[in-house]
């Protein structure tokens, strides 16, 4: 019911509310929220049980396992190390190809 007040309009709470407070959408969010934690946690878990060897190797605890093993075995370079001949892509490797200074 509303009413008016000098130059003020009053209306109640139920007049004015065009939803219904009965908690669904509560229930609706909270379920959701439950699902998705649900179905990320699961998904981490399974892809952390089913990692291979060839998945393994790329992980930062099996490079330095790498490096260790390296450092180890006295090959101790973490760099390119590029073989007699070879050069790098893009460089001159001869004076033919360098500029001609005057």
């Amino acid at each position: 019911m509303s009413y008016k007040k000098g130059d003020e309009i009053h209306i109640e709470d139920d007049d004015a509310m065009a939803g219904s407070k009965t908690g669904h959408v509560r229930w609706i969010l909270g379920i959701s929220l439950f699902v998705a934690i649900a179905l990320l946690s699961a998904i981490w878990i399974f892809g952390a049980w089913s990692q291979g060897n060839v998945e393994e190797e790329a992980t930062q605890s099996a490079v330095m396992q790498d490096n260790q093993d390296a450092q180890e075995a006295g090959d101790s370079t973490d760099s390119i190390v590029l073989e007699a001949g070879e050069g790098v892509e893009g460089e001159a490797s001869d004076a033919a190809s360098a500029p001609e200074t005057e």
